[in-house]
């Protein structure tokens, strides 16, 4: 009934296993509003791809790998921000020298310049999520957009930020670092 577009039956499945998905979230990520941000992008996931439900043998295994997949996408992403935060740390107890200061402020500056030239909703977006830390659902509801609308934004918009730091023939790594920073500022 999903696969037909049932919004109704979807709210059971929804309400039958969000309460059982849950504990899996909060044992992976130890975040309860990280779990809550799970359940919905997994649901979410489902709901677009209503239409292969009819070739899905076992539902419970297939929304149960989507979880796992996001749960473990989401540690990925932290461990890469623990990393950046790791090596602004140790760069800051070992000081650095004064051609790391330039490139590290040249990326700074490339960063705010990007962030300057983005069309004036996806600089909004932008800095809501990277300034206050809202989460994407927090956005759209602050924004009356959906939140679609607003991870697209954001993709596209850290996207041209890449792009911009790349011209600039800065690398990732320090990009990283400077984007980290960035958030601090703005």
């Amino acid at each position: 009934m999903i696969a037909e577009g049932d919004e109704t039956a979807f709210r059971q499945l929804f309400q039958s296993y969000a309460p059982q998905l849950q504990p899996v979230i909060m044992h992976l990520t130890k975040t309860a509003a990280v779990a809550d941000d799970i359940i919905q992008e997994t649901f979410l996931r489902l709901w677009i791809s209503r239409d292969k439900l009819p070739g899905i043998e076992n539902p419970r295994s297939w929304i149960l790998r989507i979880v796992f997949h996001q749960s473990f996408s989401w540690l990925r992403r932290q461990a890469v921000h623990h990393k950046a935060l790791d090596a602004i740390s140790l760069r800051e107890e070992t000081g650095s020298t004064t051609e790391e200061e330039v490139i590290y402020h040249a990326i700074v500056k490339s960063i705010a310049e990007a962030v300057q030239q983005l069309p004036a909703q996806a600089k909004r977006i932008y800095l809501l999520s990277r300034e206050k830390g809202l989460k994407i659902p927090e956005i759209a509801l602050e924004l009356g957009l959906s939140p679609n609308t607003v991870k697209n934004s954001l993709v596209r918009s850290l996207k041209s930020i890449r792009e911009r730091i790349e011209q600039a023939g800065h690398y990732l790594p320090l990009f990283l670092l400077a984007l980290h920073v960035m958030q601090e500022l703005f």
